[in-house]
C-alpha cells in the first residue's frame, strides 16, 4: 500500500520566513522523482526552484500562484511506493523536462523539516533524506510524466490518514487523470519570464488571450502592459457610459466624478517579495541609522583617460573591459583601508562599534524585480580586473533572476552608482546594518579651472552617507577627500597598492 507523505516549504536559509508561489512545475497525478524541483517561489532575497526530497505520485498541492505561504506551511503530498512511481525519472516527453536549478545545494542533513511524514519502510526508500535550504539541487532535474489512470494507485480513502494544515484536493484515479488533461488541452503559453506572467495574474489578464510581439509570439512585458493599459481605458470608458444613461447630468460632470472615483481608488500594490523586502529595510535604516551625508565634486578626466589606457593594452586579445565601477570599487577598497570607521556595524544590543575585518563590497543595481544589492565577497583582497569580473558576474546574475540569498547578504559596504540614470547627485539611504554608502553621480562635460585657467573637464559628484555613531564628520570628510583625489589623481591610488 502506498504511502502518502507531506512535504512542507523548507527553511530558505537566511533568515527568511515567507515565500511567494510564483509558479507550480508539477500538476496533482505527476509522476516526480526524488529531488525534482516542483514549485517556484519567490522570497525577499531571490527567485528559486524547490525540490520535493520524496519521489513518487503527487496528490495533493496547497496554494495557488500568487499565494505567499510561511516556512513550515504544506507544499504538496506525495504517494510514495506506489505502482505509478516506478516510472519516476523514466524518459518522458521532451517538454517536460525542467531545467538546472539557478544554484548550488545546502543540504540540511535530516529530514525533519520536510514535513511530518519522513516514513519508513518503502516511503523512506522514495526519500532523498535531505531539506534543501534555499534552492534546491545542483545535479540536473530527472523527467516527468503524467500517468494513465490505472497507474495511478492511490485514492483519497489511502491519503485521508495524513494530517495536513490545509484540505487537499480530493484525489481520485479518475480526477487525478483529468486535471492534467485539461491542462494540456489548452496548451503552454510562452511567456519571456515569470515576472511577466505575474504581472499578468496581478491585473487579472489571461495570457492566452494575447498576442505576444516576441519571437514565435513571444509575450513581453511590453505586451501585458499594454494589455493592462487598454484594459484601464476600457473600464473608465465604461464607467463614464453607464454614469451617462443612469443620469441626465452634463457629460462633463459624469466624467469628472468618474475620474474622481478612480483617483480615490487607485492601484493597489502589495509591499511582498524584493519590494516588500527593500521597504523593509529602508524604513530600519531611516529609523535607526543616524546618518548625515557630505559630498564633493571631483574632476575625473585623468581616471576616465587611466581607464581608457588600461583597455588599450593589449588588444582585443586583453579580455574584459575595465569598467568605471570596478575602478571606483578597488579606490573604495583602499579608503576603506585609511578609514576602518566606514567599515563597521552597530550592536544596538552590546551598544557595541563592530569593526569588521573584511570588505564585502555591495553594489546597487536595478532589476525588473526591484533594486538589489549583490555582494563582492572580499573586494579588499582583489585587484581591479577581479573586482570588475565578480561585478560583471552577479550583473548578470541579477539580470536573470538567479541570484541567491547568499549573493545578496553579508555586504558591509555598498557603493551605488545612480549616474547611470543620468542624474548628478543624491543622498543614499545607507543599507542597513552597514555604517556607510558612496554614491556616484553622471560623469559629464562641464567649466572646470585646470591649472589655474578655465577648461572643459569630465566631472563627477561623489555622496558619501555614513552612520555618525561610527565616527565624526572629519572621518567621513577624510574618507570622501581620499576618494575623490584618487578619482582625480590615478596615481594616488599606486602608493596603496
Amino acid at each position: 500500500m502506498p504511502q502518502v507523505l507531506e512535504f512542507k516549504l523548507p527553511d530558505l536559509g537566511e533568515g527568511l520566513t515567507e515565500a511567494e508561489i510564483v509558479r507550480w512545475l508539477v500538476e496533482v497525478g505527476d509522476v516526480v522523482a526524488i529531488d525534482q524541483p516542483v514549485v517556484e517561489v519567490e522570497t525577499a532575497k531571490a527567485m528559486v526552484e524547490v525540490p520535493c526530497p520524496y519521489g513518487g505520485v503527487v496528490t495533493a498541492r496547497f496554494g495557488e500562484e500568487g499565494t505567499e505561504l510561511p516556512v513550515g506551511a504544506p507544499l504538496l503530498t506525495v504517494a510514495v511506493g506506489s505502482a505509478g512511481t516506478e516510472t519516476a525519472g523514466a524518459a518522458g516527453a521532451p517538454s517536460s523536462v525542467r531545467p538546472e536549478s539557478a544554484g548550488p545545494a545546502v543540504p540540511q542533513g535530516t529530514a525533519a523539516g520536510a514535513g511530518s511524514g519522513q516514513g519508513s519502510g518503502s516511503g523512506a526508500a522514495e526519500s532523498s533524506g535531505n531539506v534543501l535550504v534555499g534552492y534546491g539541487t545542483g545535479a540536473p532535474a530527472a523527467r516527468r510524466r503524467r500517468i494513465r489512470p490505472e497507474r495511478l494507485s492511490v485514492t483519497a480513502s489511502e491519503a485521508a490518514p495524513v494530517a495536513v494544515a490545509a484540505v487537499p484536493v480530493a484525489v481520485s484515479a479518475a480526477a487525478a487523470a483529468a486535471a492534467p488533461v485539461a491542462a494540456d488541452a489548452r496548451g503552454p503559453v510562452a511567456v519571456v519570464s515569470p515576472l511577466v506572467r505575474k504581472l499578468a495574474r496581478q491585473h487579472d489578464l489571461d495570457l492566452r488571450e494575447l498576442t505576444g510581439s516576441g519571437p514565435d509570439g513571444l509575450i513581453l512585458r511590453a505586451d501585458v502592459e499594454s494589455a493592462i493599459r487598454t484594459a484601464a481605458t476600457a473600464t473608465a470608458t465604461a464607467g463614464v457610459a453607464t454614469a451617462g444613461v443612469a443620469t441626465a447630468e452634463p457629460s462633463e460632470a459624469v466624467g469628472s466624478r468618474a475620474r474622481v472615483a478612480v483617483d480615490r481608488a487607485g492601484e493597489r500594490i502589495p509591499l511582498r517579495g524584493v519590494r516588500g523586502a527593500v521597504a523593509d529595510k529602508l524604513s530600519r535604516s531611516r529609523s535607526e541609522i543616524p546618518d548625515a551625508t557630505c559630498w564633493v565634486d571631483a574632476d575625473a578626466t585623468e581616471l576616465m583617460a587611466a581607464r581608457a589606457a588600461m583597455n588599450a593594452a593589449g588588444g582585443p586579445s586583453a579580455g574584459p573591459k575595465v569598467s568605471v565601477l570596478a575602478l571606483l570599487a578597488r579606490i573604495c577598497t583602499a579608503a576603506l583601508a585609511r578609514f576602518p570607521e566606514l567599515n563597521s556595524t552597530v550592536d544596538l544590543a552590546a551598544r557595541e562599534i563592530v569593526r569588521l575585518p573584511g570588505v564585502h563590497l555591495g553594489f546597487a543595481a536595478q532589476t525588473e524585480r526591484g533594486l538589489v544589492v549583490p555582494v563582492v565577497r572580499d573586494a579588499h583582497a582583489r585587484n581591479v580586473e577581479s573586482i570588475g569580473d565578480e561585478i560583471a558576474r552577479l550583473t548578470e546574475a541579477a539580470r536573470t533572476g538567479a541570484l541567491t540569498p547568499a549573493q545578496l547578504t553579508g555586504g558591509t559596504f555598498t557603493l551605488n552608482n545612480y549616474g547611470v540614470f543620468g542624474v548628478d547627485g543624491s543622498t543614499p539611504i545607507i543599507n542597513h546594518p552597514e555604517a556607510a554608502m558612496l554614491g556616484v553621480g553622471r560623469i559629464m562635460a562641464k567649466p572646470w579651472v585646470h591649472n589655474g585657467e578655465l577648461a572643459v573637464r569630465q566631472v563627477v559628484q561623489l555622496s558619501l552617507t555614513f552612520d555618525h555613531r561610527v565616527c565624526d564628520g572629519g572621518t567621513a570628510g577624510g574618507f570622501l577627500r581620499y576618494v575623490a583625489d584618487c578619482v582625480e589623481q590615478p596615481a594616488v591610488l599606486l602608493r596603496t597598492l
